[in-house]
């Protein structure tokens, strides 16, 4: 029993667990100073965790980790390189829609003018999927500088490192904006499923090509323009009834007693 508790335990486990992180490849960048245009050839030894799975919705977490190649490191710049400093990295995802890419940031020591920059071994980038699939996940840029916007050196692949698989499950749309069939309209009332027969069956707004009741046409009848909207059996009728009307009148007439001469 125990091997069995232990075997589902290890199955309902495994798909979560971080994918095994490929060995760190080298990867070449070509790294431009800012301020004078300055370009260096740089070398690093990359190495990316990335989970085995991710969740639509949910904040996806992959590991960076990085050591410059001996003598391609990148020397700092003469002037340009003060102040509070940073390291942003960057991942490129391919294969899966509206996912391209993880960002992440560490700190920056102490850099010295015309000397190699010590950089800091690991960064966690972040993202969050937006559609479900399968894609691959590689290295891609490495900038420092004091914001992600103010770049004091930008260092650009030249050669991609390994790739890895990424599986992103869930149901799509789960963080898109809301189906317009379903959203207010302008005047304030909101177009719900089902509307439509609200309104052709005797709703508070009625169907504005449905402006003539069965009371102005009768069935089988036309609009002839006497007596109002009379058809055929409306003509019988009156002329029944003047009919009706003259004979009444003739047998009063009759009737009436003559006046004595």
């Amino acid at each position: 029993m125990r091997v069995h508790l232990a075997v589902l335990a290890a199955a309902t486990i495994l798909p979560f667990a971080a994918a095994p992180a490929a060995a760190a490849a080298p990867v070449t960048y070509e790294c431009t100073t800012a301020s004078t245009g300055e370009k260096q050839e740089v070398g690093l030894d990359v190495e990316l965790t990335v989970p085995a799975q991710a969740t639509v919705g949910q904040q996806l977490t992959i590991g960076w980790s990085g050591v410059f190649v001996t003598g391609k490191e990148l020397v700092a710049p003469a002037t340009g390189m003060e102040g509070e400093l940073n390291m942003y990295v960057y991942a490129g995802i391919s294969g899966i829609d509206d996912l391209t890419s993880a960002t992440g940031v560490a700190e920056l020591g102490t850099v010295i003018p015309g000397e190699p920059v010590s950089i800091p071994p690991t960064a966690t980038m972040t993202t969050t999927p937006r559609k479900s699939g399968s894609g691959t996940v590689r290295a891609a840029s490495v900038n420092f500088g004091l914001t992600p916007q103010d770049r004091l050196v930008e260092c650009e692949l030249k050669s991609s490192g390994p790739e890895y698989p990424l599986t992103v499950t869930g149901a799509d749309g789960s963080t898109s904006s809301p189906d317009p069939s379903g959203s207010p309209d302008p005047s304030g009332s909101a177009t719900t499923p089902g509307a439509e027969d609200d309104t052709n069956g005797g709703g508070s707004e009625p169907d504005s090509t449905a402006t003539t009741t069965s009371a102005d046409v009768p069935s089988g009848g036309v609009d002839t323009g006497a007596g109002g909207m009379a058809g055929p059996d409306g003509r019988a009728l009156m002329l029944t009834g003047l009919a009706i009307m003259l004979a009444a009148a003739v047998g009063l007439r009759l009737r009436r007693p003559r006046s004595r001469t």
